[in-house]
């Protein structure tokens, strides 16, 4: 295995081997591993001292901001204060100006009392609680050993730490499933407690020693999950479940939050009462010595433990579960299922890897992600992705977030010219400026503006003061009563959407103030004023963004003026003649008139997407470029039936690109690869469902046999990919009706 190793973030530390329950689930005590018994029962001085320095060096060699210590046992109480202290103190101490520390502790509740908690409360450890749910149901395994019912002395302590003073240090409940419950009864009697959270754990099993299903149903543990989820979903999900939230965070495209789903590396490291260090110790339940690395913190470092072959293998994501799993749709939200679950001893007489096959939970957990999803997936899904009228009103949204980021990434450095701007664009907010903000290129120049500021480049405030530019022009198109300051550059001022104007010399820079008049605007300053009556028609020194329409076409502008329009990757012709801009135009009419005759639903769409075309000066097809959706650069030369098939296509691919910044479509967190007809080599889903949502307007278009085959195996094959979120299926389902409508004919 190669690569660097992945540090550990989290580290486990046995401060005591010991219990005062006996449960009779547990994986330490019940599991085929018993090297507990050899083991002492507190953790000495000395392996306290060297795992705090072991951690230091560790977080100062991969410059981790934090570092997550989980004492645990046995039962840490056990230890009693004065050893958690030492703990505690030579933790705080070692990671002191190394890394953050975040200490917590993982009990049964029995020991707890103020004496514990003002000593936590000291070093800001976290309590999570183990309880299985009601009484009936904690005593159907955590008892004491002689049969008593341990539940009224956990109840207890989770009355303590609901006390104002103690709040703080409540970290949650961890709850051990057990299908012989009513999963109802059992979360109602979690939430009646108010943790902070709730941890539902399935019950360490293996191939050998598999979890009990009283029913005989092979989902059994997915049914009980999904009727507790249910109870949470109704009950408008009044605590965070990690469970539920980890899977409704994969669906969506986000990360696993627990280590038993998800394709995420592992990063936690084990460290017993005597200082050996060990693997993740549910691995204690596959086989005896199955956690075992053969490294202590006397002689080893974190480091040494991280390149264990057996540590690797959980740190492969995608790479590191079997070929069942890597091609099994649900495998980014299970990630095959916790790496205990999937031992199975005879997978080793075939030659294999006896953790290499599905999880024992296997069917349970593509049902829960199944059900989850079907349950969810339609509230999940933002309207913007099958409403064309709601992609527009998300990007235009997130420009005017942009724009607020904008003001507080200032932060008072723009000075006194932009506080008055900023106070003269919120007077002009409304219709107009919504009219302004939504011409494709004012995100370009948030854009840029953004990336100067984070850059520190001297130009940054130049282009921020632009915004000036944007409220005056949205002043004059509503005919407000507001004069506005704004810059030009080179003797010319640009007012976005409307058009440019000669206020002095090539390479005269300035101020001058705009106000709208009845028929447009005038523009003065000392020495200088003119007067703009017919904004939409060239005149004097006023050259206006035209529009292109022409024989029943749409109407997008032809914005050959915006100096933020040069955001293709690619050169932008100078501002065309009136000769050269309406043979354009006819162009774009006969093209357009292709277009309607083939595929009429398609040129409506195109038609609302395309709000402004601005002319490249190269050849090839049309560019999308760094803006908002609406705008496509178009070579000059592009005729004919090239014109139609560039402007579906660009449409598509702007559209596409919209959908990106405001919906999840998709993960990148596999190595998954993708075959598609018109490629030779298979691609990420990025490129596949990309290159099919554009092909199947281009099959609509030419309804070709061959388009309409190829375009209908993609969609098939991304039917089944596990990247795609439950946004990025229904993007998938919406294309799969527009391929069957082509297919119709």
């Amino acid at each position: 295995m190669t690569g660097p190793v992945v540090p550990f973030r989290e580290i486990v530390l046995k401060v005591h081997s010991r219990c005062d329950l006996a449960c009779d689930h547990c994986y330490i005590y019940e599991a085929p591993d018993q090297s507990w018994r050899t083991r002492p029962k507190a953790i000495s001085d000395e392996a306290i001292s060297r795992t705090a320095r072991r951690l230091a060096e560790h977080a100062g060699r991969h410059v981790l901001p934090s570092v997550s210590v989980i004492l645990h046992g046995g039962e840490p109480l056990l230890a009693g204060p004065a050893r958690l202290r030492r703990v505690c103190e030579e933790l705080t101490a070692a990671l002191d100006g190394v890394a953050e520390l975040d200490l917590r502790v993982h009990t049964n509740g029995i020991q707890l009392s103020p004496r514990y908690l003002d000593l936590f409360d000291e070093f800001g450890l976290k309590v999570g609680i183990s309880l299985d749910g009601d009484r009936a149901a904690n005593d159907r395994h955590r008892r004491f050993a002689d049969g008593r019912t341990s539940h009224p002395l956990v109840l207890r302590a989770i009355d303590l730490l609901q006390q104002d003073r103690y709040r703080h240090l409540f970290l949650g409940l961890l709850c051990t499933i057990d299908v012989a419950n009513d999963p109802v009864a059992v979360h109602d009697a979690l939430i009646a407690l108010d943790p902070p959270r709730i941890d539902y754990l399935l019950p360490h099993a293996t191939w050998d020693a598999p979890p009990p299903r009283p029913r005989g149903s092979r989902t059994e543990y997915a049914e009980w999950i999904l009727a507790a989820f249910d109870r949470w979903e109704e009950q408008g999900r009044p605590v965070p479940v990690r469970l539920f939230e980890s899977v409704l965070s994969t669906l969506n495209g986000g990360p696993s939050l627990t280590e038993s789903l998800g394709l995420a590396p592992t990063d936690l490291v084990v460290v017993e009462t005597d200082g050996t260090l060990e693997q993740v110790d549910s691995l204690k339940s596959a086989y005896d010595g199955a956690a075992a690395t053969g490294f202590d913190v006397f002689r080893h470092s974190f480091d040494d433990v991280a390149a264990h072959p057996g540590v690797r293998v959980r740190q492969l994501g995608l790479a590191g579960v079997g070929p069942e799993c890597r091609s099994c749709p649900v495998v980014r939200s299970c990630g095959g299922g916790l790496y205990t679950h999937r031992y199975r001893s005879s997978r080793e007489a075939e030659g294999r890897d006896a953790f290499e096959g599905p999880s024992v939970y296997c069917d349970d957990l593509a049902a829960l992600v199944r059900g989850v999803e079907a349950r969810t997936a339609a509230r999940s899904v933002p309207e913007a992705v099958t409403d064309p009228g709601e992609l527009v009103a998300a990007q235009h949204e997130l420009t005017r977030t942009l724009l607020a980021r904008l003001h507080a990434d200032l932060a008072g450095r723009g000075g006194p010219e932009w506080e008055t701007t900023w106070r003269l664009t919120a007077l002009a907010d409304g219709p107009a400026l919504d009219e302004v903000l939504a011409q494709p290129y004012a995100r370009s120049w948030l854009l840029t503006t953004l990336e100067a500021l984070r850059e520190g480049r001297p130009d940054a405030l130049a282009h921020a003061h632009r915004l000036a530019a944007y409220t005056a022009a949205a002043a004059v198109r509503g005919r407000l009563d507001l004069p506005v300051t704004v810059p030009y550059t080179d003797g010319r001022l640009w007012l976005p959407t409307l058009g440019e104007l000669r206020v002095g010399a090539p390479g005269e820079s300035g101020r001058i103030e705009v106000i709208a008049a009845e028929k447009g605007f005038r523009a003065g300053r000392e020495g200088f004023e003119v007067e703009v009556e017919c904004p939409r028609e060239p005149c004097g020194d006023w050259l206006p963004v035209r529009g292109l329409g022409r024989d029943g076409a749409p109407d997008p502008a032809l914005d050959d003026l915006d100096p933020y329009r040069d955001c293709f990757g690619r050169p932008v012709s100078a501002r065309l003649g009136l000769a050269a801009a309406d043979e354009w135009s006819g162009r774009l009419g006969a093209a357009w008139g292709l277009l309607s005759a083939a595929a009429p639903a398609h040129a409506a769409a195109a038609a609302t997407a395309l709000t402004t075309l601005t002319p490249l000066a190269d050849g090839g097809e049309p560019a999308v470029g760094r803006h908002a959706y609406g705008a496509l650069g178009v070579p000059v030369g592009l005729t004919g039936e090239a014109l139609a098939l560039g402007l579906l296509r660009g449409s598509r691919r702007a559209a596409f690109r919209a959908l990106l910044d405001v919906a999840d479509l998709y993960a990148l967190d596999g190595a998954w690869q993708h075959a598609v007809d018109w490629r030779a080599e298979p691609v990420e889903i990025s490129v596949a469902l990309a290159e099919t949502h554009e092909r199947v307007a281009v099959a609509a278009y030419d309804r070709s046999a061959r388009t309409l085959a190829e375009t209908r195996r993609s969609l098939e094959a991304l039917e089944e990919a596990a990247e795609l979120t439950v946004s990025g299926k229904a993007l998938l389902a919406a294309v799969v009706l527009e391929w069957e409508e082509a297919a119709r004919g």
